[in-house]
């Protein structure tokens, strides 16, 4: 399940925000809950799925960030006008002090990325830890979508592309394990650690054919 998969299955368009998907899931998930459908397979396929697809989404999607600045309410400037008039200047000083709205700093969109980048990366890890191969792959070209220029999250990705590519052979899938051999050296060409252990990934595979 790809991430665009992940975004239908959600009946959502790629690239929805992060409060879209969990109103889409909340509701899809009330109507495809095996407690509401006993004993139907099909729906309990359904919720499984969204399930999966809304943890995926959670994990590459990023919560809003806002910092609201409350407006003072005519009801709290009628009160300030009053005190003013009733108390002495030093307690109407002091109540302008205490009311005034606190200043607040724009979300940092670099620091944003850092987080996401990095709560990604240990998701990535726990997925290829499971052996959950098809997850781990999408997770990681998701992140590579989002950081293109990021080497280190390249590097993920082909390290990724590559982990699979040596499953794959264990399994057999010998046609398809050359296929993400190759692309994890497409992915990285420049690490020379990384291509030394593809040309022995290759090396077995030669044997095994």
């Amino acid at each position: 399940m790809d991430l665009g998969d992940c975004y239908r299955l959600l009946g959502l368009r790629s690239g929805a925000s992060f409060t879209d998907i969990k109103t889409s899931y909340r509701r899809l998930a009330h109507q495809y809950h095996p407690d509401i459908n006993p004993g139907d397979k099909k729906a309990q396929d359904k919720f499984i799925a969204l399930t999966e697809a809304y943890r995926f989404l959670l994990s590459v999607v990023p919560p809003e960030e806002t910092t609201p600045r409350t407006k003072p309410s005519p009801t709290s400037t009628s009160k300030r006008e009053e005190t003013k008039t009733t108390q002495p200047q030093k307690a109407t000083t002091a109540t302008a002090t205490t009311e005034k709205p606190p200043t607040t700093q724009p979300p940092n969109i670099v620091e944003i990325e850092q987080r996401l980048k990095w709560k990604t990366y240990e998701q990535l890890q726990r997925f290829l830890r499971e052996r959950r191969f098809p997850q781990a792959i999408a997770l990681a070209e998701a992140l590579a979508a989002r950081l293109p220029k990021d080497a280190e999250v390249r590097q993920w990705q082909a390290i990724a592309y590559q982990i699979w590519g040596r499953a794959l052979i264990s399994e057999n899938q010998l046609l398809k394990a050359r296929v993400y051999l190759k692309k994890a050296l497409k992915t990285d060409p420049h690490n020379k650690t990384l291509w030394e252990e593809i040309q022995r990934d290759f090396q077995k595979l030669e044997q095994i054919f």
